[in-house]
């Protein structure tokens, strides 16, 4: 925990200018930092800009790119919007759910995949999409989305 908040303070001095419009850069930081946005990051980042934390949660909570638990060293993003669900999605999300035993907002026991479902990732014209650690796949089938996953646990034990 001590190294989780000196980690914290050392972002926060990245951002010496106490100012509100802070807050979204120093939520970006310590979502890179620590793949999630701890409770006592939220605390620390609400003394720091002089706001109280209901204020840093709630614009936290805004926006999907925050995530409040730890996310597996592989994020999985499948797109549910109504092109890719159109397109499949709700296949794609069966399967991704079979193959890691893992419902949407959840982490798999070894850390390694955690799942997400967004309403749309922007990219409707190359539907259905999924994303691993920011990198796309358009246009996927079931059979794909068993070779992505495969691929992935194999990068993973090397």
């Amino acid at each position: 925990m001590a190294d989780q908040a000196a980690r914290i303070e050392k972002i926060l001095h990245q951002f010496p200018q106490i100012k509100r419009n802070a807050l979204i850069p120093l939520l970006q930081a310590v979502q890179d930092e620590f793949g999630f946005i701890s409770e006592e990051a939220v605390a620390k980042i609400g003394a720091h800009l002089s706001l109280p934390t209901s204020k840093v949660y709630g614009l936290a909570t805004f926006y999907n790119q925050f995530s409040f638990s730890p996310r597996g060293f592989y994020h999985v993003v499948l797109c549910n919007g109504t092109s890719c669900h159109m397109g499949g999605a709700g296949d794609l999300l069966n399967e991704i759910t079979k193959l890691l035993e893992i419902g949407d907002g959840e982490t798999t026991r070894d850390g390694l995949f955690s799942l997400e479902v967004q309403s749309c990732i922007g990219a409707c014209g190359q539907s259905p999409v999924m994303s691993v650690n920011g990198t796309y796949f358009s246009g996927i089938s079931v059979k794909e989305v068993r070779e992505i996953i495969k691929q992935y646990r194999e990068d993973a034990e090397r």
